[in-house]
């Protein structure tokens, strides 16, 4: 295996996981940022008021976008990383 098609490889998979991520840590932050702002504007400083919003929200997203993650995982097996180990 060349420099060249490891660092690629490296870059294509980097690439795949910010993709995949991307959704689950755009609501987890949206979800902290409403939580955040209900607290300062109620003055409510219950640490589980946090946590259970920000939890039930990523596993909504988590499920309703597992299907694309899998997709995006497949996609990257079947077109990069499986020809290079079949490849030598």
């Amino acid at each position: 295996m060349s420099e060249a098609l490891f660092y690629d490889t490296l870059r294509q998979g980097l690439w795949v996981a910010v993709v995949i991520s991307l959704p689950i840590l755009t609501v987890a932050l949206a979800a902290g940022l409403m939580v955040g702002l209900f607290q300062a504007l109620t003055s409510i400083q219950e640490m589980t008021l946090t946590f259970v919003p920000k939890l039930g929200a990523i596993i909504g997203v988590f499920w309703i976008t597992m299907a694309f993650m899998s997709e995006t995982l497949v996609a990257l097996f079947k077109d990069t990383l499986v020809p290079i180990i079949a490849g030598g």
